[in-house]
């Protein structure tokens, strides 16, 4: 047991220093499949002597059990809201009254990014994470403990560098956000999913954080940046806050970026600088937050009201535009989610042209009382989806109307009713037209089955031809049903008969995913694959056998456990391997080149697709990641690569060229 009791401490030690390098440092030392090996070694360890399964183990942050509400947590000080400047004049009377106020001719800024994120409050003893709140209204928040023991980016156990020492107690301010990219990955999952799309990163990282269900929390994409902490005893004193930030990093904490600016003219340039720059930054940004450097000075300013006089928030000019709001249509999707969107009178937005923009659903929608003819504000940053910000009450026609959601499915005409998380209107007609030719799309898409040529046209024209009312009748389709379609050739009718043909030899991975289950995308159709690795098995598998599949937690799993109980859905399933698709189980080699390497993939390849090469490359044990970065084993570079190539080059890593990869494959290595 002792034995047991020191490779538990050392895996946690081990595993707390990884993530140290790799979120804070962004220095990897290990590989993904590295990492993964040591953090089972310690699951395996846990499970066989639950006694060591500590609050502060890496293995917890998959998240616990669900909590019916948020205890209020009474903060040790308040955590005060920032005041706003707009301009440069306001920005100077800012500075003449610090300086009035300080008796200097100049002052020393600290200038960082302006998160777009939710502000927390962590607590440390001892060196262990044991608390976690919301801001809430700056005296009293919410206890968010389990859900930010998910966040990867967040130590739960303080590592010092440099000869640092821990404090007894830490006490520290920040901000939980999504990057871009993050944002980006998590709403192409949705869409996928047949799910309304986040509005903004902040939303969404609010959203997450705020879930009943920490297994939800730790299902999105959080990150964490840190930027103050409360003086308690204990904790040196430092003449700037710079000195303040550096403590923190060595002490292992995220800690957001910032620059210097000596006086009104070093703020000025920075805040050009940061403007321009905004959109370079891997996380979405609304202004500059300036802060006096001096703590000394610091203490003498003081606070008034709810805001410090030493800092304020300079706000960048929002990306918005006013337009008018053509007409209001709403979208069914995939899994009958009832969608409201406003068609707009195209307008530039950021440098780019906007014709729509989503309401996300009918409470949004009645919230901010969009109306067909109104002028409307819409806002855009960076790859967010466009936004109406708010209606220009002053310029609505006189004869308007309120927007009317419709009670029935405005395709099929079937029932509308809110969901189990009561948001959401979906149609509940099973064979609503919308939903099957987003279904058919879906399943023949090319990370699914990969039936090539069956676009939104094609499916729109089989399901509206009658020819398929259900995935298995695309593998009765012959020449003749084919040619019968308007602009349907016979090259063309024989390629996609092949395709089809083809599709039948499939992977269990890539069938799970096609059947377009809520809720599962690529990730979790991998992960039931491994685990169920005959769909058939789910049949047959209670709730909580599915629960305990990676990253699936209970609502989750009670929706795909309901998807597997219902008898259409399993004689669809049926149907499909009878017409010969046979799903092939998972098979992961141990061994080889790509066995445990992170591989990018860019630029187009002859001999194969980029979903085949990630397809081969997880077959043998690698992982495909959507960027280039230190902890990159390989860039597979086709024809056409762009930025990724330059960055691999800048970063030293190894690049392959086409043949090189498919050498590799076939385990022929070259030099």
């Amino acid at each position: 047991m002792k034995t047991a009791e020191k490779r538990a401490r050392e895996l946690r030690q081990e595993l707390a220093h990884h993530n140290y390098r790799y979120y804070v440092l962004d220095s990897p030392e290990v590989s993904d499949a590295q990492y993964d090996r040591l953090m089972r070694e310690l699951q395996e360890l846990e499970a066989k002597h639950p006694q060591l399964a500590t609050p502060d183990s890496p293995t917890q942050r998959v998240g616990g059990e669900a909590a019916e509400k948020f205890e209020k947590v009474v903060h040790r000080a308040p955590m005060l809201s920032l005041a706003n400047v707009f301009n440069d004049e306001e920005f100077s009377d800012f500075d003449e009254r610090i300086r009035k106020l300080a008796g200097v001719s100049e002052v020393t800024y600290v200038c960082e990014p302006k998160l777009d994120g939710l502000a927390i409050t962590l607590r440390y003893e001892q060196g262990k994470f044991l608390q976690g709140a919301t801001r809430g209204d700056g005296t009293t928040g919410e206890d968010v403990t389990g859900n930010l023991r998910t966040v990867r980016s967040l130590p739960l156990e303080l590592l010092p560098q440099d000869g640092v020492k821990v404090p007894p107690v830490l006490e520290v301010r920040g901000e939980v956000f999504i990057r871009k990219e993050d944002f980006k990955k998590l709403n192409e999952k949705r869409e996928e999913e047949g799910e309304p799309l986040f509005a903004n990163p902040r939303n969404a990282a609010a959203g997450s954080l705020r879930q009943l269900d920490p297994k939800m929390t730790a299902s999105r994409p959080l990150s964490i940046y840190l930027y103050e902490y409360v003086a308690t005893e204990g904790l040196p004193a430092f003449k700037t806050h710079t000195e303040k930030l550096e403590y923190l990093k060595k002490l292992g904490l995220p800690v957001n970026r910032h620059e210097h600016a000596k006086g009104l003219d070093g703020v000025r340039k920075q805040y050009e600088a940061s403007q321009k720059g905004r959109h370079a930054l891997p996380f979405e940004v609304d202004g500059m937050v300036v802060k006096v450097d001096d703590e000394d000075l610091r203490l003498r300013l003081g606070q008034v009201s709810k805001s410090p006089r030493w800092a304020v928030a300079y706000k960048f000019p929002p990306e918005e535009e006013s337009t008018r709001v053509d007409a209001i249509e709403v979208q069914v999707g995939r899994t009958g989610a009832l969608t409201p969107v406003a068609h707009l009178k195209p307008v530039k937005v950021g440098g780019v042209t906007v014709s729509r923009a989503t309401l996300h659903n009918e409470d949004e929608l009645r919230r901010k009382d969009v109306r067909q003819g109104d002028t409307v504000f819409v806002r855009r940053a960076g790859d967010v989806i466009p936004e109406i910000v708010s209606v220009v009450l002053s310029k609505r026609p006189a004869d308007s109307k309120p927007y009317e959601f419709p009670k029935n499915c405005p395709v099929c005409g079937a029932q509308t009713a809110k969901d189990e998380e009561g948001a959401i209107i979906r149609c509940t007609s099973a064979s609503c037209p919308a939903q099957l030719v987003e279904k058919i799309r879906h399943f023949a898409s090319r990370t699914a089955m990969d039936v090539d040529g069956v676009g939104d046209k094609l499916a729109s024209a089989l399901v509206s031809s009658g020819l398929v009312k259900t995935f298995a009748d695309l593998y009765a389709l012959d020449k003749t049903k084919l040619m019968s379609l308007e602009r349907m050739g016979e090259k063309s009718a024989e390629n996609l008969l092949a395709a089809i043909e083809r599709s039948k030899q499939t992977t269990q991975r890539r069938f799970l995913y096609a059947l377009g289950i809520r809720h599962v995308g690529e990730a979790t159709a991998k992960a039931l694959a491994e685990a169920f690795p005959d769909v058939r098995q789910l049949y047959t598998a209670d709730q909580d056998s599915v629960t305990r599949v990676k990253d699936v937690g209970p609502t989750m799993a009670q929706v795909i456990y309901a998807f597997f109980q219902e008898p259409q859905n399993r004689a669809a399933i049926d149907a499909l391997l009878s017409a010969g698709v046979t799903p092939a189980p998972p098979q992961v080699a141990t061994g080889g080149p790509f066995a445990g390497k992170t591989v990018v993939l860019t630029g187009g390849m002859s001999g194969m697709s980029r979903e085949q090469a990630k397809e081969e490359i997880e077959r043998r044990g690698g992982k495909v990641a959507g960027s280039v970065s230190r902890k990159t084993d390989f860039v597979v570079a086709g024809e056409d690569a762009g930025s990724k190539l330059k960055k691999a080059q800048e970063l030293g890593v190894r690049i392959l060229d086409e043949q090189a990869f498919l050498s590799l494959l076939k385990g022929e290595a070259r030099s």
